[in-house]
């Protein structure tokens, strides 16, 4: 199938089911991160699972690959990467299964509605406005910057979006664990796994993989580290299981 591509784009391959994704250097790809959190996330048959700020789609696209969930949305309030994210779905043949929408995650809950969805991922910007932010009108100072939401903002609107007992899944930074897990008991999810993943075995986490439960009661399992390279250049076997090679 054919694909159109506009100026920068490029089509890359997913090593998943043969699908690929639409990305554009200049603007933002994604990485690592997006990746690991489709690893840990879990969709049970006939679920249903909307992705906060999907950027060019890569989370449903490799949900919908990797799960037997029923349908998959992805909201996007940057227009040029949700019209990234629309023609890799068609690429993929997968418009029965995903829909790409554009708006603001600040609205998800009035857009979809109250409990409309078993499963809530997202991959939000770490970085507050105080974090070496220079220019705030760029795709990636906005996909790594709170400037358009805020990491409040997209735990209230999952917690609304959620159905009782759905399911929450976020990758973030180590260093606002503890922001994220007020956060999370403040508006009623309450955190149930959590899984830090370390560049090297001897280095510091830089990526904290967790699951939430609408209405759960409190209790934490702390998987085992998730080490990414045993060399330099060279993935562990659990990465190289993740991306599928």
């Amino acid at each position: 199938m054919s694909v159109e591509l506009l100026e920068n784009e490029r089509l890359d391959e997913l090593h998943r089911n043969g699908y690929f994704i639409i990305q554009n250097p200049r603007k933002f790809c994604f990485g690592m991160d997006a990746v690991l959190l489709s690893g840990f996330v879990h969709v049970k048959p006939q679920e249903t699972v909307l992705d906060l700020g999907t950027g060019t789609g890569i989370i449903p696209i490799l949900l919908e690959a990797k799960t037997p969930g029923s349908h998959f949305t992805g909201l996007e309030i940057q227009p040029e990467s949700a019209d990234m994210a629309r023609r890799s779905v068609r690429y993929n043949k997968l418009e029965d299964k995903i829909n790409i929408e554009t708006g603001d995650i600040k609205d998800a809950s009035r857009r979809f509605g109250a409990s409309s969805f078993h499963v809530i991922t997202t991959n939000p910007p770490y970085m507050t406005d105080q974090h070496g932010l220079t220019n705030p009108n760029e795709a990636k100072a906005i996909a790594r910057h709170e400037i358009l939401c805020n990491l409040e903002d997209v735990i209230r609107e999952s917690a609304r979006l959620l159905k009782p007992q759905g399911r929450f899944y976020m990758v973030h930074r180590p260093f606002r664990i503890a922001e994220i897990m007020v956060l999370m008991h403040q508006y009623g999810i309450e955190p149930k796994r959590m899984q830090l993943v370390y560049p090297f075995v001897n280095k510091e986490p830089n990526m904290v993989l967790l699951e939430g439960l609408r209405g759960g009661n409190p209790r934490i399992t702390v998987e085992k580290p998730l080490i990414v390279y045993k060399e330099p250049g060279v993935y562990t076997d659990e990465i190289y299981d993740i991306y599928g090679y």
